[in-house]
């Protein structure tokens, strides 16, 4: 991989000229960063179960449904329970968006979610959903991910600053970038994680949380470039943990470049 950093092959990647390599781009937010460590994620989560699980999803506006103005499609990205890569598209419920609908397969992450159809021909003052999506549990259960609001105005896009290798690729990470509120004395520290062997669900664990990087102190925006690119196998939750010297809000994004084994 001694050509990884050359600016001509990373956009051909881009492109999708180099068979088995691929970009991942993540980033995250979370506006209620206070004492204690918590994900870089909306509503502070990365679920990592140990067994998949049936997912569905819902908004708070009933807008957000076939017959209607707001969202009419979402798509859904994550690992299944072979920790593959899995991509679901599922319809938004017929008429009523506060109305659940299952998404198809099981699931034991979801790193995106994202709305793919609306009713709505967007722009600056039109949003393509009107209500915050919540992907959880079949049932009504745990969160996996939020689309959410921006005052009335929907995102289409979920904020999860985390991310897990899939089985058959290794990942490369290339660059990351944190930023965190300047207004007042708060300050945040940043922590960049790594735990191996997802998958080891059995005690005793090996798939430890091992700190890769930490940025204590924090106040404002700041960029760290990987020379080393690196590594992290298949099966490898990597993402950012933060806490603040008082409730402020962060966002973090990273670039991973994916190879397939």
């Amino acid at each position: 991989m001694s050509y990884i950093g050359n600016s001509d092959f990373l956009l051909e990647v881009a492109k999708g000229n180099v068979a088995g390599h691929s970009f991942v781009h993540k980033f995250g937010r979370n506006t209620n960063i206070s004492t204690s460590l918590v994900p870089v994620s909306l509503g502070g989560i990365y679920q990592t179960p140990t067994a998949a699980v049936s997912l569905e999803f819902v908004s708070s506006a009933t807008t957000d449904a076939l017959n209607s103005t707001g969202m009419h499609e979402i798509t859904i990205e994550g690992l299944d329970a072979n920790w593959d890569l899995q991509s679901v598209t599922t319809a938004a419920h017929a008429t009523n968006g506060q109305t659940a609908v299952n998404i198809s397969g099981t699931w034991l992450r979801v790193f995106r979610a994202y709305i793919t159809k609306s009713g709505a021909y967007a722009s600056a003052s039109t949003s393509s959903h009107a209500g915050t999506i919540t992907v959880r549990i079949q049932g009504a259960g745990t969160t996996y991910a939020t689309i959410p609001l921006e005052g009335s105005f929907g995102l289409g896009q979920s904020l999860i600053g985390a991310y897990t290798v899939p089985n058959g690729y290794t990942a490369y990470i290339l660059t990351q970038q944190y930023s965190s509120d300047v207004s007042g004395t708060k300050t945040t520290d940043f922590y960049f994680f790594k735990r191996e062997n997802a998958d080891d669900v059995a005690s005793s664990y090996t798939g430890v949380m091992r700190l890769q990087q930490a940025n204590v102190g924090t106040q404002g925006a700041f960029e760290y470039t990987h020379k080393s690119y690196d590594p992290f196998p298949a099966k490898t939750d990597i993402g950012f943990l933060a806490k603040a010297s008082g409730t402020t809000d962060a966002s973090v994004e990273f670039e991973l470049l994916l190879v397939a084994d």
